[in-house]
């Protein structure tokens, strides 16, 4: 049994750890604001670029001239996932929410007989995915030293994988990330970026056919590569907020376990305090009635 000192230094651990987690919840609540105006912000411009190249690559379906961005290499054996996740843990099941669809979709693709190269953005990716796939994983890269993301670190990630395509060296991209929703909700999400599948499921009037000038391949060559940038930063900031919302909720739920342990050490603490206490009266009252 521990000893009552064995005890205190327990408690005082717990103390300390719920300090701990409460300011890391705390720094989590103030950063989430301003990671989510970013996501926030960021997701029209996606969304409307998305439209628009939906819109103009509508009309080229299957047209001589269009960019092999757009086309495809006409083959789907060779799978790149750009698996994007955080460069810190203690946020619950963010990251390997995020490598776990990553794994399925492995797994998936390798028993159709399909190639699956792998390049993971985030300390945290890596680390899981080395473990089983090392072999797969043709590249790496990290954000940790980043303070505030801007879509420069967006476009070096998009340039590694726009120059990996222009080599041949895969047919299908696809991007992994958390969608935020809420503080208790982030979703993991697969997009395919290379080619760009684009939402079927818009209404006929934002699908309406135009003119342009210059000529759509003109336009597609200069805004496809664009396009997969955006998509990228989109992703890092979905996933910059989701990993503070997952965090501060994660730190929440660990400053409430450390007070429930630190009321049952002190409830047990107390009852062999008062345990001793009564032995000993015992053990003095015994000797006195002896003499």
């Amino acid at each position: 049994m521990a000893s009552l000192k064995d005890m205190r230094v327990r408690i005082a651990a717990t103390k300390a750890t719920q300090k701990i987690t409460k300011a890391m919840q705390m720094v989590a609540a103030s950063k989430l604001r301003r990671a989510q105006a970013a996501a926030e912000a960021a997701r029209p411009y996606a969304e409307r670029m998305d439209l628009a190249l939906g819109n103009i690559a509508s009309g080229m379906a299957g047209a001589e001239g269009a960019p092999k961005l757009l086309a495809g290499t006409g083959s789907d054996k060779v799978h790149l996932l750009v698996v994007a996740t955080g460069e810190r843990g203690l946020a619950g099941a963010f990251n390997s929410s995020i490598v776990r669809l990553a794994r399925e979709h492995i797994n998936r693709l390798q028993s159709e007989g399909k190639t699956v190269k792998i390049l993971t953005v985030g300390k945290k990716g890596y680390e899981q995915l080395r473990r089983n796939y090392e072999k797969l994983i043709v590249d790496r890269m990290e954000l940790r030293g980043v303070r505030t993301l801007g879509y420069v670190n967006a476009s070096q990630i998009a340039d590694k994988v726009l120059a990996m395509f222009e080599k041949g060296e895969f047919d299908i991209a696809t991007l992994f990330y958390a969608q935020f929703k809420s503080v208790i909700s982030q979703v993991p999400t697969a997009q395919q970026i290379i080619p760009p599948k684009f939402d079927a499921s818009k209404p006929a009037a934002a699908l309406a056919p135009y003119e342009y000038e210059p000529e759509e391949e003109e336009i597609l060559g200069e805004l496809l590569p664009r396009y997969v940038a955006t998509q990228i930063f989109r992703a890092l900031l979905e996933n910059n907020a989701s990993f503070y919302g997952a965090q501060m909720s994660a730190m929440d739920n660990a400053t409430r376990n450390a007070g429930d342990m630190i009321r049952k050490q002190t409830i047990t603490y107390n009852r062999t305090r008062q345990a001793m206490i009564t032995k000993e009266l015992i053990e003095i009252i015994s000797g006195a009635e002896a003499l």
